[in-house]
């Protein structure tokens, strides 16, 4: 005769083993995006709050621009590369703690993978072609009796990000070892290429009357200087650290403890911009807002049909991030530097170049949200 005790454990056994099926059975048929973290909450506090963060720097910066009077004129004083100081500090500082997550040491694999050469394909059309055509295009479009400004906006459309696009691709998860493939493949072609579609694009396209004469190196000093100095500090850490500490250590200590400085250089490049050119920024409001309108068109086109385009040759996500992000970015602290040595630090064309990162940053972070959400929504290969 079976007990009352006997009875009731019998009674639990057959619900834990129910309980158990549908558990398995719900486990099986969710989708993989079902349990994904939500993009937000997936995040530190430092990223969530990314957004709020870059416009309470450019808040400071301009009320210290406009406020201060001799705020802009101390920043510019001292030229890096032709690039003010202070800046320069900020961006070679937002890129070390990026390039020593970069595992150089197995870059020689990657190499040899042909997706990658498919990667820099897609990235030369994208970035050499499309995009600065596109630019012209806008400039005229939008500027067509405005010939100082759409010189700026061109010389902003044929620089080529070799800096923020690190940021970008990882604040988005995007594959950081194609990123520096990218990145270095687009130095290589800016060093090349700048100072001949410069000439092409001014001169012959839009019959410029001005002498336009940029040199090649001008443009391979600065390449060197803000891709050169970050890459070669971090293969030496990278190398050294990982060889006295082990790869455990350096991954989940030195890479845990430098990875928040990025964002802190990032907020402080943006501060010190704003701070710089906020003064002469307000002062041509009218001709800031014209020359936003194409910027903005700019950057959520190029970004928006490079995705598009990834997605439907298959690229994977993190790919995904790292070709939209390159094509839309652009290489600011380069296009200033030249365009205030050939036009000079007041003209038209140095107010076009010096709004292009002004917009680049907010909209660009916007659209790392933007992807981030989207993500889940979308069946990206693997």
């Amino acid at each position: 005769m079976i007990s009352w005790n006997e009875t009731t454990a019998f009674r639990r056994a057959i619900r834990l083993i129910r309980w158990w099926k549908r558990e398995i059975t719900s486990s099986e048929g969710s989708s993989p995006q079902s349990s994904e973290i939500p993009p937000l909450r997936g995040l530190s506090f430092l990223d969530r709050f990314l957004v709020v963060w870059i416009i309470v720097a450019m808040a400071i910066g301009i009320v210290l621009g406009n406020t201060v009077p001799s705020t802009g004129p101390t920043l510019q004083k001292g030229t890096f590369v032709g690039v003010s100081v202070p800046i320069a500090v900020g961006l070679l500082f937002m890129m070390y703690p990026i390039l020593c997550k970069v595992r150089y040491e197995t870059l020689h694999l990657l190499l040899q993978e042909k997706g990658l050469w498919k990667q820099i394909i897609f990235s030369f059309v994208a970035n050499w072609i499309v995009a600065p055509l596109f630019m012209v295009g806008l400039a005229w479009a939008f500027l067509p009796d405005r010939q100082d400004l759409r010189e700026g906006l061109i010389f902003v459309g044929i620089a080529r990000c070799i800096a923020m696009v690190l940021v970008w691709n990882e604040l988005a998860n995007g594959d950081a070892e194609y990123c520096a493939v990218l990145v270095a493949f687009n130095s290589i072609l800016q060093i090349v290429l700048f100072a001949p579609f410069a000439v092409f694009y001014i001169k012959i396209v839009s019959h410029s009357s001005n002498d336009i004469h940029v040199s090649y190196s001008k443009v391979a000093t600065s390449v060197a200087v803000f891709l050169g100095i970050p890459l070669g500090a971090a293969i030496i850490t990278r190398l050294v650290l990982r060889s006295c500490i082990g790869d455990h250590r350096y991954q989940c200590y030195f890479i845990r403890f430098i990875s928040p400085l990025s964002l802190v250089g990032l907020l402080y490049t943006i501060i010190v911009l704003f701070a710089s050119q906020g003064a002469h920024v307000v002062k041509q409001i009218t001709s800031v807002l014209r020359v936003c309108a194409p910027l903005l068109v700019y950057f959520f086109v190029i970004f928006s049909v490079t995705v598009f385009i990834a997605w439907k040759l298959g690229f994977s996500y993190k790919h995904t991030c790292t070709q939209s992000f390159t094509a839309a970015s652009n290489n600011f602290e380069l296009a200033i530097a030249v365009v205030v040595a050939v036009y000079g630090a007041g003209s038209g064309q140095a107010l076009a170049s010096t709004v292009g990162p002004l917009i680049e940053v907010p909209v660009l972070v916007a659209l790392v949200y933007v992807l981030k959400w989207f993500k889940p929504k979308v069946k990206w290969n693997s």
